[in-house]
């Protein structure tokens, strides 16, 4: 059990059953046009998993979150914190601030909607405030960087060559992965979400 953050295809943003993304989709949109943007519709399928590939999306929140916040908290203003870690879906599209949705999420009474542009920049300043290693796994299929962090390689990594990266490796995880939640929205044009 625990949290994971996904990245969804088609077959489930657009769909309306329980476990589906639809009423989450169809509100967006609603919210998108309001704003006179265009809707969102072209969410990619799924796809076969294919190791290495950069066609899907999954990791594990397991480190502590404290360092990670206390980071965005010394180099980001209050609104850049919210846009990093207050969102429950990530979506490929400029948005100049973050939607509201009356719609469940998970535990939370509403969705709250940001764009993937948004939280590259904020993750970028991030990576070069630590100076996130070149090494830190990019295509980040089946918990690629979950494992890269807890199973030793950064370990292994931080004594070889040390650096502000290596002080807190919880925070350096949690950098790493909006960063490529980010970078992954943005390549797939798929939403992501926590689940």
């Amino acid at each position: 059990m625990g949290v994971y953050l996904v990245g969804v295809g088609a077959e489930d943003w657009f769909d309306d059953e329980e476990d589906g993304w639809g009423e989450v989709a169809s509100a967006l949109n609603q919210e998108l046009v309001r704003r006179g943007l265009p809707p969102y519709t072209s969410v990619p399928e799924r796809g076969e998993f294919v190791r290495g590939s950069g066609q899907a999306f999954e990791e594990k929140l397991i480190p502590s979150m404290d360092g990670f916040v206390a980071l965005c908290q010394a180099h980001l203003s209050p609104a850049e914190v919210e846009t990093v870690c207050g969102w429950t879906v990530m979506v490929p599209l400029p948005l100049d601030e973050e939607v509201r949705l009356p719609v469940e999420c998970g535990y939370a009474d509403s969705t709250v909607v940001v764009g993937a542009p948004q939280v590259l920049a904020i993750a970028e300043r991030l990576a070069a405030v630590i100076d996130l290693p070149a090494e830190t796994p990019e295509m980040c299929d089946n918990l690629d960087l979950t494992m890269w962090f807890l199973d030793g390689a950064a370990k292994d990594l931080a004594a070889a060559r040390p650096g502000p990266w290596s002080d807190d490796l919880d925070t350096a995880f949690y950098v790493a992965l909006y960063l490529r939640a980010a970078q992954h929205s943005l390549r797939r044009g798929c939403p992501l979400t926590y689940c």
